[in-house]
């Protein structure tokens, strides 16, 4: 049995992918833990959490992720990089020490984390990388992840272009890469997607991704979830009405004027709202809203599948679970690799993107136009068995468990 490292940014849903993997390594004898940034906050049951010491101007997590609830715009994504960056290199400085004095044998590490894959290198033990959200490999046709463009394979000089413009904008992260991997006297690597590794899993699967060149450079499994067992609902499912379920995360988890709105459009639709806001809204605020349901925080699965729609920022974990359930989505991405997700829905016909964040007219007619499309959730339900197939948990522990031997 081995001691594994697990090593993801701060973020909530990234964690909880990975904490997800932890327990499966667990159940079969294995020793997970987390490594993460000084100050980041985890839920993960039966298993041990270590951080990094915080240095003097390190950036501290819980303004990181307040930063991060505002991403859109030029000068939100230069701030989100040099908050990754310098998260990167915190632990990088921390981490080697602290992972020998712990007997780490293995490394799993988030795509979007350049300092699993440097600190791997730098111990000599296997490593294995995880996309949690849309994979950062590049392929022909595919769009970067935070753009919301089509699959278009006939426009390589336009995405080489993009992509220029990534590197360009990511110039202070692959500086970081660049000097740790000079301290730790490894292969140079420049980019982070020269960090990605040989072997890797993901939470994306075909049958909802873009089309990619075989064979893929990720094996898919398939969204890593904890074996939870089905939770009573807080609330009455609506005997008369379609239900439809909307959260937003911590993005937008506190817009009430657009809670209000979607609680107008679906009494206008005929259907029954239910509401996770993350924690984001006050008891009195949760209270004035006209919806069947508003809660801080609800078992999605158990929600998502009663719903007839899902109405969602983006989020890789929020679309993958609901396409899992088979439900349709109405999308409004606020960053990160959200568009990319939305990118990826009109795609497949799986929903479409919001039509309006204020407009509750239109939102209505759309909800009832989704709620009836018939062939958009067939497809959905196509991609939820190839989900289904895909293993999960399971197989994501086999891949690691034969890398280690």
């Amino acid at each position: 049995m081995a001691r594994i490292a697990l090593i993801c940014p701060p973020f909530a849903a990234h964690v909880a992918s990975f904490a997800a993997l932890g327990e499966g390594l667990a159940a079969l004898g294995h020793e997970p833990f987390f490594l993460l940034n000084a100050g980041a906050e985890v839920s993960a049951r039966g298993l041990a959490v270590h951080r990094v010491p915080a240095r003097k101007g390190d950036p501290a997590v819980s303004d990181v992720l307040k930063r991060a609830e505002k991403p859109g715009g030029l000068l939100a994504t230069l701030r989100t990089i040099a908050d990754s960056a310098a998260l990167t290199d915190q632990l990088c400085a921390g981490g080697l020490p602290l992972l020998r004095e712990l007997g780490a044998e293995m490394i799993v590490g988030d795509q979007t984390e350049p300092a699993a894959f440097l600190l791997a290198e730098a111990l000599s033990v296997p490593f294995c990388g995880l996309a949690c959200a849309v994979p950062l490999d590049p392929a022909l046709g595919v769009p970067l992840p935070f753009l919301d463009w089509p699959y278009q394979p006939g426009e390589q000089a336009k995405l080489r272009r993009t992509a220029a413009i990534g590197d360009f904008l990511s110039k202070r992260q692959h500086e970081v890469i660049a000097r740790w991997c000079e301290r730790f006297d490894i292969a140079p690597r420049g980019t982070l997607q020269e960090c990605l590794g040989k072997h890797q899993i993901a939470q994306m699967v075909p049958a909802f991704d873009f089309p990619r060149p075989e064979p893929l450079p990720f094996v898919p499994v398939g969204p890593l979830r904890s074996a939870d067992e089905e939770a009573a609902l807080p609330f009455e499912l609506p005997a008369d009405r379609p239900l439809v379920f909307a959260t937003f995360g911590t993005l937008l988890g506190g817009d009430l004027r657009l809670w209000r709105m979607l609680a107008d459009a679906c009494q206008q639709a005929g259907a029954a709202l239910v509401i996770a806001h993350g924690g984001k809204l006050t008891d009195q605020d949760a209270s004035g809203i006209d919806a069947h349901y508003v809660g801080a925080f609800l078992p999605y699965r158990d929600v998502m599948n009663e719903a007839s729609l899902v109405i969602t920022h983006g989020g890789s974990n929020t679309i993958l679970d609901a396409l899992a359930c088979g439900v349709p989505l109405l999308v409004s991405p606020v960053g990160f690799d959200q568009p990319g997700n939305l990118a990826r829905v009109r795609h497949h016909r799986l929903g479409e993107k919001l039509v309006s964040r204020r407009n509750a007219d239109a939102v209505g007619k759309q909800i009832v136009r989704l709620i009836a499309d018939d062939s958009t959730r067939r497809r959905c339900e196509e991609v939820a068995a190839a989900i289904a197939d895909a293993g999960g948990v399971t197989r994501a522990v086999r891949l690691i468990e034969a890398q280690l031997r």
